[in-house]
């Protein structure tokens, strides 16, 4: 959710939309993308989101909805490699910066069991450290050896 927003443009029509649906976020939180997950849930709850959106927004939105939906719930899609690619490329298409935590994703996908709802919260906690412990060692800089030292 992060880079959506940090990806769109600032006076278009998705980003004032989204500032019109969280009115009481400040609008430096909604300009760094500073979501939890009730209100990303909520916006994927409205429809007429997507009506605001030109072409390129929609189909990373609608890429990362389904994401959302058929990989980080309980139960994964057995198409899951295809909507991670349809997620990576919907963003590669609005300009996103990727995250280390969506490149680790992609290339670990394989990995994760086919009901994510087992997984521990602790788990979860751990990746979260993990990461950023390496974001902080790299300062937010991408080398070639990162993934390398982490894995």
């Amino acid at each position: 959710m992060k880079q959506f927003v940090k990806a769109l443009d600032k006076e278009g029509e998705c980003f004032k939309y989204i500032c019109k649906v969280f009115p009481r976020l400040s609008s430096e939180k909604v300009k760094a993308g500073i979501f939890d997950g009730p209100q990303i849930r909520q916006l994927i709850k409205v429809q007429n989101f997507t009506l605001c959106m030109n072409e390129i927004d929609a189909g990373a939105w609608k890429s990362f909805v389904e994401m959302i939906q058929n990989i980080l719930g309980n139960v994964k899609d057995k198409y899951y490699k295809d909507v991670v690619q349809n997620c990576l490329n919907g963003y590669r298409n609005l300009g996103c910066n990727m995250s280390i935590k969506v490149h680790f994703l992609f290339s670990h996908i394989g990995n994760f069991p086919e009901k994510l709802g087992d997984v521990s919260d602790e788990q979860g906690k751990r990746f979260h450290q993990d990461i950023k412990i390496m974001e902080e060692r790299y300062q937010r800089r991408w080398s070639k050896t990162m993934m390398t030292d982490f894995c």
